[in-house]
């Protein structure tokens, strides 16, 4: 999250200045390229953890609590739409 903030600092979303935002993150903010490569790879790992977890529920069954794992699947689709 912090990576985010920082990164959404010196980031502009427009069309025609998004890929000179992101080159200015990387070549002119001191650390920019390191802390880019921190948030997308904690983001990697974070859903890598997350496909885990999940996989560990229909491993052992916890599918079978319907409230729990019907709470567990949209918060996956809720973190899935955010990253997207």
């Amino acid at each position: 999250i912090f990576t985010g903030l920082f990164l959404a600092m010196h980031y502009t979303s427009d069309t025609t200045t998004a890929f000179s935002s992101v080159t200015h993150i990387c070549r002119d903010v001191n650390y920019g390229w390191l802390i880019r490569y921190l948030h997308a790879n904690g983001a990697s790992m974070f859903f890598i953890c997350l496909y885990m977890h999940v996989g560990r529920g229909i491993y052992y069954g916890s599918y079978t609590y319907l409230e729990t794992w019907n709470i567990g699947i949209i918060l996956l689709f809720a973190v899935m739409a955010t990253a997207f």
